[in-house]
């Protein structure tokens, strides 16, 4: 028997039972449980999210500057608020449910009794949500006027139900006052605190399901892999031979603000990009949008990395710190307007691939060298494009193209020449260095450079291939640190260039 079975096996088979301590009592006189409904909260409880989030983070990513407005909805109240942001953006009809409250819903539903979601979240949220679970006899909720929530909650379910006449399904510290008025608590905990302090008051509450580790899934949202594409920042200090002790110390702190920078932009993108993360058959599994971890915990960590990332860059010069800020504000406006926008999204990728170059320069004083920029913006739009290619690929016959994109499934005619040629860029531009008069001043055997040029050409057009026939991970740059060729190439390369100083 499951854990849900016998939650409900107790529900509905137990009559007369004695609670002790400050919480509820059963009257013996009772009639059986069949009649006593079971009412479920919505936030964090039926659902893994909050839908009052959701609806703002939406608003934010379809029209930024209607946000500004929701301080003043804000002043006529909590009711007032939901309703304005219910009437400008629909629920997203992949919210995550949770699982084990669902199957108590179908138990309780299977046994004859009455399913009532009381939520504090919009009336039309809450009504779709009730359609989408199907089952459900009644809903009260927030309607425009009325905030349902803690006191005012347990008012309306006691005026519907009678004091002890319904069992109540939670998960936040606003529904003691709910569980005070309910014949019986159940509780899906998302703290031990709050779990402590469930169990203090009601001694018999019923855990129907706990939320798990608040921690990993945010470490994990971070991408804290993607972290190895700021390795470009050491290029410019490697490449001028500086390796003095103040050289890889200013380095290393631009390594980690760029890559808490990046954390915040892969946050704020992951919260921008839930509905359509969701419809995808990997993305859906990203911590933000799977709902493990909390939306609000997301917002306040984005905001943390990015304090921390510009603290980190006042630590060492104005254009590094101006950098920086042009790499945060170009994230940002891609996060809400330029993915979407067909090339404009991977000509800024290479861009800010080239911007991390720009800054390793400027974090060590090193002179900026025209020819790795224009390698590093060659290279990565050539790997920008085969991560479109690897993506449209990925879709089977009939489907739709990716949501939230400017590409066509039949763009890939033009894609994948376009990817070429962007990449075969990068090569080129590294005969045209190797032959310039540069190449003579800094190294003693120039001549084995001219080896890197194949080896370049190889790995790019083994990405293509594999983009094309969609074997590529949807992250090209991931998958060049995963692959077992990429390291051989990328191993000849720096062998190369150290025999050729």
């Amino acid at each position: 028997m499951s854990h849900t079975e016998k939650i409900v096996s107790e529900l509905n088979g137990v009559v007369g039972e004695a609670q002790q301590g400050s919480g509820p009592s059963v009257d013996p006189r009772l009639e059986p449980d069949l009649s006593i409904p079971l009412v479920v909260d919505v936030d964090g409880t039926l659902l893994k999210t909050d839908l009052l989030h959701e609806a703002a983070l939406r608003l934010l990513a379809t029209d930024a500057f209607q946000v500004f407005r929701i301080p003043f909805w804000l002043l006529g109240g909590k009711a007032k608020l939901k309703r304005e942001l219910a009437e400008r953006v629909p629920l997203d009809s992949h919210v995550p449910l949770r699982p084990e409250v669902l199957e108590l819903i179908r138990k309780a539903k299977a046994a004859g009794r009455k399913v009532v979601l009381a939520s504090a979240s919009d009336r039309a949220y809450v009504e779709a949500l009730a359609r989408r679970v199907g089952d459900i006899d009644l809903v009260y909720a927030t309607d425009g006027q009325t905030n349902l929530a803690g006191a005012a909650k347990a008012r309306t379910l006691v005026q519907a139900f009678g004091k002890r006449g319904f069992d109540y399904v939670g998960d936040d510290a606003v529904d003691l006052e709910v569980w005070r008025e309910a014949r019986r608590a159940l509780l899906v905990s998302k703290s031990a605190g709050l779990e402590r302090a469930v169990k203090a008051e009601f001694p018999d509450v019923t855990v129907v399901a706990r939320s798990g580790s608040l921690v990993k899934p945010l470490l994990k949202a971070m991408r804290p892999h993607q972290w190895a594409k700021n390795l470009l920042i050491f290029m410019p200090m490697l490449l001028a031979h500086s390796y003095d002790l103040g050289s890889i110390l200013s380095a290393f702190i631009a390594l980690m603000a760029f890559s808490f920078a990046a954390s915040s932009a892969y946050l704020l993108n992951d919260l921008l990009d839930l509905p359509s993360d969701r419809r995808h058959a990997t993305k859906s599994r990203r911590p933000l949008a799977a709902g493990a971890a909390r939306l609000d915990h997301a917002v306040l960590l984005s905001a943390g990395l990015t304090v921390a990332a510009l603290g980190l860059a006042l630590q060492l010069n104005t254009a590094f710190l101006a950098l920086l800020c042009l790499y945060f504000a170009l994230t940002v406006a891609y996060s809400l307007v330029l993915k979407r926008k067909m090339l404009v999204d991977v000509v800024v990728l290479g861009g800010l691939y080239t911007l991390r170059v720009l800054a390793g320069a400027a974090a060590v004083n090193a002179p900026e060298s025209k020819w790795l920029l224009l390698f590093c913006f060659f290279l990565f739009l050539g790997l920008a494009l085969a991560k479109r290619i690897a993506e449209l690929q990925a879709k089977e016959p009939g489907q739709e193209a990716p949501a939230g994109r400017g590409y066509r499934i039949e763009d890939l005619r033009m894609l994948l020449p376009l990817g070429a040629g962007a990449a075969f860029g990068a090569p080129l531009v590294m005969g045209l260095y190797i032959a310039s008069p540069e190449v003579l001043v800094r190294y003693s055997a120039p001549s084995l450079l001219w080896l890197v040029c194949p080896i370049l050409l190889y790995w790019l057009s083994r990405v293509l291939m594999l983009a094309n026939r969609g074997h590529l991970h949807e992250d090209p740059v991931v998958f060049a640190l995963t692959d077992r060729t990429s390291w051989i190439c990328c191993a000849c390369i720096v062998g190369l260039m150290l025999a050729a100083r």
